[in-house]
């Protein structure tokens, strides 16, 4: 038994194994795994659905569509922040994450009603139960190891894997659903995708209910927060964030709620600043380099989100999909190529890492951010040289590009993400770690929120176009290629801003 401060119980069990770690471990597993299944439907099926739904399939509706995916984007990240509190302070992780597993299933079978407010509604409730359980459930996996296991981050690896897993499985399905399931019309075929993502949200709702036992007291609350009566004062409180976040959605402008984000972001930024100042003149520098990287990294997911947006209008309407005989390969495939790539590359981009690092040749933090900014612009790149040099007669690009730019993107993510959360831990000021997770995830919120601004920009008042999509593509490829290069150029600087935190 070892101490773990992390956790909602006082100490960490000896729990029985299976294939070398903590039983309790599938569980999470299979718990995130139909969480992302539920989430990744929605994700590339949403801005479509509003198109065929409320616009009826007319090319003008692109730019409404885009604006509302990428404020939903933002807001499921810019809520993790408020559902990590209320676990730590609360009501524990496990009620965080049943709780938020439960709002979340009802807004998905919501969002299946055909009525524009009620689906703002239903993206309200998702948005609030999913800041209740993603942070949360992370956090789980964590404290099922003790503080010296050096089997946490293999751990995390396979709990990466049950992620990628969702998020290469729901696309395939529920594309399928929504292709072939039915000769009914197209709208009616995304109504089964929702239906499917709420099916698969009960799916993991139950599987952590009958799972937990074997959790044997793991992110329960404090006996000083057992009480139910909590409970009750965090559903009044999901009560009250819905019409709020609802509020958001469908009255504030997304170029309204870039500000308050960006607001948010420099409260935050304010108070890292304060906090490392009073520890010294080091702590103030590590502080400025991580928010430098805050910076560039907003950039990264800005472009990378547009696979929920502009991509899938040109995989719809400008790409030559008819593969084998005639087949058509249907649109939500495309958002499985990412988790498939990251399956598969993931080990090699490791191993090219311990390589270089065996060779004291690694690249730095810095440098890893400025590499994965290149290799998402070379994704535009690729798309750019299809979109002037590949159109047929009938106006199509081939099937190619669009897989080779997803593929090209998941090598940048690679160089990018997974170092990100690790990044902050080193160089936040010890007591406000949280806080500066916060901001981590507040700028993938304006990335997101950003990719709505920009799909919105490219379709514009009548849709996209081949002209309006190369022109876009262009813009995301050299801001891309230039961000990384400046950030190439000023990593020695960010280096020494750093003090030696590799």
């Amino acid at each position: 038994m070892s101490q773990n401060p992390e956790a909602g119980a006082a100490a960490t069990p000896d729990f029985p194994q299976l294939l070398g770690h903590p039983r309790p471990l599938w569980m999470l597993f299979m718990t995130e795994f139909w969480e992302r299944f539920a989430f990744y439907s929605v994700s590339w099926a949403l801005a479509l659905y509003i198109v065929a739904q409320f616009y009826h399939g007319d090319a003008s509706g692109q730019s409404w569509a885009s604006n509302t995916y990428g404020a939903y984007t933002a807001l499921i990240y810019a809520t993790g922040i408020f559902g990590g509190y209320v676990a730590d302070k609360l009501i524990g992780y496990q009620r965080s994450i049943l709780l938020g597993a439960l709002v979340m299933a009802a807004g998905l079978f919501t969002i299946m009603l055909p009525s524009k407010d009620a689906m703002l509604l239903g993206l309200a409730m998702v948005v609030v139960g999913d800041g209740l359980f993603k942070p949360n459930i992370s956090s789980m996996v964590g404290q099922l190891y003790g503080p010296n296991d050096d089997r946490r981050d293999r751990g995390f690896t396979l709990f990466y894997m049950g992620i990628n897993a969702g998020a290469f499985v729901a696309p395939l399905l529920t594309g399928w659903l929504a292709s072939y399931f039915t000769d009914t019309p197209m709208v009616q075929n995304y109504r089964a995708v929702f239906a499917a993502a709420g099916v698969g949200m009960l799916l993991s709702l139950l599987w952590f209910w009958f799972g937990r036992r074997g959790l044997r007291g793991v992110g329960r609350p404090a006996p000083e927060a057992a009480s139910r009566t909590r409970v009750l004062w965090v559903f009044i409180g999901v009560l009250v964030a819905v019409p709020v976040i609802y509020f958001v959605l469908s009255k504030i402008s997304a170029l309204g709620l870039q500000w308050l984000l960006g607001l948010l972001f420099i409260g935050v930024a304010a108070m890292l600043i304060a906090e490392a100042a009073r520890t010294g003149k080091v702590q103030v520098h590590r502080v400025i380099a991580m928010l430098i990287i805050f910076a560039f990294n907003l950039l990264f997911w800005m472009f990378y989100f547009q696979f929920g947006t502009s991509f899938n209008f040109l995989a719809e309407n400008l790409v030559d999909r008819k593969l084998f005989g005639g087949w058509e390969f249907p649109v939500g495939w495309y958002q499985s190529v990412t988790p498939l790539a990251i399956i598969v590359l993931a080990p090699i981009v490791t191993q090219v890492w311990s390589f270089l690092s065996r060779r004291h040749m690694e690249p730095s933090i810095p440098r890893k951010f400025g590499l994965g900014l290149i290799f998402n612009g070379l994704g535009f790149l690729v798309l750019v040289y299809a979109l002037s040099r590949l159109i047929d007669p009938r106006g199509l690009i081939p099937f190619w590009p669009l897989t080779t730019c997803y593929v090209l993107q998941t090598v940048g993510e690679l160089c990018l993400s997974p170092i990100g959360l690790s990044m902050v831990t080193k160089l936040a000021p010890p007591r406000l770690v949280g806080v500066a997770m916060g901001g981590w995830f507040l700028s993938l919120a304006e990335g997101g929120n950003l990719s709505g601004l920009l799909a919105g920009h490219i379709s514009g008042e009548n849709g996209m176009t081949a002209a309006s999509a190369l022109s876009g593509f262009n813009f995301s490829f050299w801001t891309l290629v230039g961000a990384g290069v400046v950030l190439l150029l000023i990593s020695p600087l960010i280096n020494r801003l750093m003090h030696g935190v590799r």
